[in-house]
């Protein structure tokens, strides 16, 4: 997915929000935004928000001297998340079994609230415990238009091993519920890829060995620290696994906007909260999606900016 001049605006929230996370002064801030502003007009709209993530969070680390500013709020998430998985594992235990993949998955998408660029987790417990406990609304929030249901269950009963990309702390948790189920019911093996390097509240191994992961999968690291999986980033080991892959579950709108338009058996899993990878998937802000790279039809990313 390419970069919109709708864009632009969230990189400034992205690098004011994670400057104060860092404990910046007033002073550093404003340099910061000062640079980024710099940085903006050399920067293609050709290339993926991902990139321009990248650029803002190496610029937030050399200036602050914080390596991982949000390591304290992605601690706190992983705790958080692992008290309600008891909850979580009970629902999976008591409904029917053909219905378990199904509420697995909704799970690990439900997990995807879990964004600290966007609220504090105080609000996004809240809201996890009310998606957890409103079956209607979910229902509601799902069209097989882009919540390709009936093709991820084919894949799965095709391939032997999943490649599962993580996208933020906390969210780890959710994700293990799915693992646990493609391991423990349909006998996959599961490769489990975090970041490399520290960027906003993305898991890194650490949080996934926290979480549980390496329970039921191998962790890997992409090698690459951009809040999406950019290929040109990551280690020449990680990209043979990518391109080897016989499916690959991509959690979250970073890896959506970095590998959308990649041909790889790919099905993104995520809550659709900003209003372009809404439009560009073809859905509604606060839409549960489980889109599939390979269907037929797929939005095209050159549609109309926003007036």
């Amino acid at each position: 997915m390419k970069t919109y001049l709708d864009c632009i605006p969230c990189f400034y929230q992205q690098v004011l929000k994670a400057a104060r996370v860092s404990g910046a002064s007033e002073e550093v801030q404003r340099e910061l935004l000062n640079n980024l502003s710099e940085i903006i007009p050399k920067f293609s709209l050709n290339t993926t928000p991902a990139e321009m993530g990248k650029k803002i969070y190496t610029m937030i680390s050399k200036i602050t001297g914080k390596k991982d500013p949000y390591r304290e709020i992605k601690e706190e998430s992983n705790k958080i998340a692992l008290k309600m998985y008891p909850e979580m594992k009970v629902r999976i235990k008591n409904i029917d079994k053909d219905k378990q993949l199904f509420t697995a998955v909704k799970l690990a998408i439900i997990g995807n609230i879990i964004d600290f660029g966007i609220e504090d987790m105080e609000s996004i417990q809240e809201k996890i415990h009310i998606m957890l406990n409103d079956e209607f609304n979910f229902q509601k929030n799902i069209d097989e238009k882009y919540f390709d249901y009936s093709t991820f269950q084919q894949y799965l009963s095709e391939v032997d091993s999943v490649l599962y990309l993580a996208d933020n702390s906390g969210e780890v948790v959710f994700d293990r519920i799915l693992i646990e189920h493609l391991v423990n019911s349909y006998h996959k093996n599961v490769i489990y890829v975090v970041k490399g390097k520290p960027v906003s509240n993305d898991a890194l191994v650490d949080d996934a060995i926290f979480c549980g992961i390496n329970q039921f999968a191998n962790i890997i690291s992409s090698g690459a620290d951009s809040p999406g999986i950019v290929l040109k980033y990551c280690s020449p080991e990680f990209i043979r696994i990518f391109d080897e892959a016989e499916m690959i579950i991509s959690k979250g709108q970073g890896n959506y906007e970095a590998l959308s338009d990649k041909e790889n058996p790919i099905f993104f899993l995520l809550i659709a909260k900003c209003p372009l990878i809404a439009r560009h998937i073809g859905c509604k802000i606060g839409d549960f999606v489980l889109e599939n790279s390979l269907r037929k039809g797929m939005p095209s990313v050159d549609f109309i900016e926003s007036k």
